[in-house]
Formats: structure tokens, C-alpha cells, sequence
């Protein structure tokens, strides 16, 4: 079976032949990755990854405008302020020659399931302004903040567009809306600010024959019943160590939408304790052998990890899924 289809299967709720598997290593691995195998890219190829994950492209807001406009504006800005920062434009291709070339190497190439990452109206207004301002502009301005956020999910809208027709097979919405224990803002204000700019960004990758997936750290508990409503494909981590349980997942929402994760950075991979390694990547694969899972670290592996550390636990994945899928298999 190829790494695509077996992604796939997963997202259409349905049992692949072994679990898929990925994992986020790029941006602070690369170079005790690259002492050993060369590069990520031949790292990937040794662990025969399923998917992959693409950033790049234009970006809603050019940084010096953004700097220019905090400069301008004494080195803060608040949600009244940033409604004069001028909204790229999604359209200039050449902008997108990097991601035709991860297109290229990962889906046309390897087979690979590619998904592109696209940020959340939240998280882009948080990379203009603190996040002080902006939890305190969701009091006090909250028709500047409905407007910057109509205007980037018009913006993602084009972005995605863009990526699905070159060949990307799922939008992945980067939103970082939980705290450790909670959301960073009520419930309510979810439903009323956040939860209308997703169903339009949602709708329009639907409607361009993609699947949508959303990535949110922290616990996000209050507002699953509206990540269902909302139809998304696929959560990313599902953070247990925000308590956010994967059984309880799959016990109430295996049938609503699949977990990308599985693999702890906050708590488990990266702090020399190989045997909790070794016993939650069992315990995890044991859960969804009948699928829902697309086996993945919880964010990206950080620099504190050793290499031994993550080759020992890619080696342990790259041997279990495969024996679990031929026990499974066996059995039926």
C-alpha cells in the first residue's frame, strides 16, 4: 500500500494495512539529524514517513511592514493599530516555488500524503501584537479583531486555494488557542470571535476537494463539540500532557475526526528516560490499531533530545507498527 493511501484510509475512518507515521524534526534536529544520515530528507527515507508536513509560501503580512508599523507606533500595537498593516497578495506564484518543489519530493516522489500549514486568524493577529494586547483586545476591541480576523481567513481562503490546485492534499490550520489546563479565553469568547472565520476557512477547502486538519497546543477540552461542528479532519497533538486524554478521544470522537500525535515532546521524548519512551509508544499504538491515529510527535522534537534518543524511539515505531499491522492483519 502506498504511504498516501494509507493516510487516507485513516481519514476516511477505515483500517489501514499499519499505522502511519511522521514526525516533526526539522527545525531544531537538522544538524545532529544531518551527522548521521546527511539530512532530514534521507532521515525521513530511512523511516519510510507516510506524510509530510510543508511550510512556505507568502506570508499574510510582510515583517518589515509589521515593523514599520510598530516603530511607528512607539514598539506596540494594539488591534486598532494593525488594521493599517496592507494584507499581501496570496496570487504571485513564484512565492509558491518552494512549495512545488516539497510537492515534488514528498507526494510525487515518495508517495507521500503533504499537508500545508496555514495560521490561524488567532495565532497570526498574536505575531503582530503581544498576546497580552490581544486577550485584552477581546474586550476592548473586538470589531477591530473581527476585522483582522475576516481578513486573514480571506487571505488563508486564497492561500489554500492556491496549495490544494498544485497538489497539497490537506490544509492544516495552525491556531494555538489552549493553555496548559485551559483555553487562554472563555468559551464564550470562542464561539463569538473564533469559531465563524474557521467555518469559512473550513467551507472553502471543502469545497476545493481538500482535507482540513487543525493544529492547537495546549488543552482545548471546552471546545471539541465545536471542532466537530466545525468538520474538521484530523486534531493535531491532542496534548496529553495538557491532559488531554487519547483514549477518552477515541472512546467519544473516533468517529468525528482522527488525532495526529501520539509522541509527547513536552513530557516524554527528550529527556533521557527510555523505557517511558518505550512504554507510551506501546501503549499509544496499542490504542488504535484499528485506526484514527496518524503516529507523529506533539510539536516539533526539541534541541534537548539526543539523537540516540530519537533513533531509538523511531526504530522501536518503525518495528511495531509494522509487526502490530501483520498481527491485525493475521488475525482477521
Amino acid at each position: 500500500m502506498l504511504s498516501r493511501d494509507r493516510v487516507i484510509q485513516v481519514l476516511r475512518h477505515e483500517t489501514p494495512d499499519r499505522i502511519p507515521v511522521y514526525a516533526w524534526v526539522k527545525f531544531n534536529m537538522t544538524p545532529q539529524i544531518e551527522q548521521v544520515f546527511g539530512s532530514v530528507a534521507a532521515f525521513e527515507d530511512r523511516y519510510e514517513f507516510d506524510f509530510a508536513h510543508i511550510f512556505g509560501g507568502p506570508s499574510t503580512f510582510s515583517e518589515s511592514a509589521v515593523t514599520a508599523l510598530r516603530e511607528s507606533n512607539g514598539g506596540r500595537l494594539d488591534p486598532r493599530a494593525a488594521l493599517d498593516l496592507p494584507v499581501s497578495d496570496p496570487g504571485m506564484m513564484e512565492d509558491y516555488r518552494e512549495i512545488i518543489a516539497e510537492i515534488r519530493h514528498h507526494k510525487q516522489e515518495r508517495d507521500r500524503f503533504v499537508y500545508m500549514q496555514t495560521p490561524g486568524s488567532f495565532e497570526v493577529v498574536n505575531s503582530i501584537i503581544t498576546l497580552e494586547a490581544h486577550l485584552r483586545g477581546l474586550l476592548e476591541y473586538p470589531e477591530q479583531l473581527r476585522e483582522l480576523y475576516r481578513r486573514q481567513t480571506a487571505w488563508s481562503c486564497a492561500f489554500a486555494r492556491n496549495c490544494l490546485e498544485l497538489g497539497v492534499d490537506m490544509i492544516f490550520v495552525a491556531d494555538d488557542w489552549g493553555a496548559q489546563n485551559t483555553l487562554l479565553f472563555s468559551e464564550a469568547a470562542w464561539w463569538e470571535m473564533i469559531y465563524p472565520y474557521h467555518r469559512t476557512l473550513v467551507t472553502a477547502v471543502r469545497q476545493s476537494g481538500g482535507y482540513v486538519g487543525l493544529h492547537s497546543d495546549g488543552n482545548v477540552a471546552a471546545v471539541v463539540d465545536g471542532i466537530v461542528e466545525l468538520g474538521y479532519d484530523l486534531v493535531h497533538p491532542w496534548q496529553e500532557s495538557a491532559g488531554m486524554s487519547l483514549a477518552a478521544q477515541k472512546a467519544r470522537y473516533g468517529g468525528e475526526f482522527v488525532v495526529m500525535g501520539g509522541l509527547d515532546v513536552q513530557s516524554t521524548l527528550g529527556f533521557g528516560n527510555l523505557a517511558r519512551v518505550e512504554a507510551e509508544i506501546e501503549r499509544v499504538l496499542g490504542l488504535f490499531l484499528d485506526g484514527g491515529l496518524l503516529f507523529c510527535t506533539s510539536h516539533f522534537v526539541q534541541d534537548h533530545c539526543s539523537i540516540e534518543e530519537l533513533l531509538f524511539a523511531y526504530d522501536m515505531v518503525y518495528r511495531r507498527v509494522r509487526e502490530l499491522g501483520r498481527a491485525r492483519r493475521g488475525m482477521g
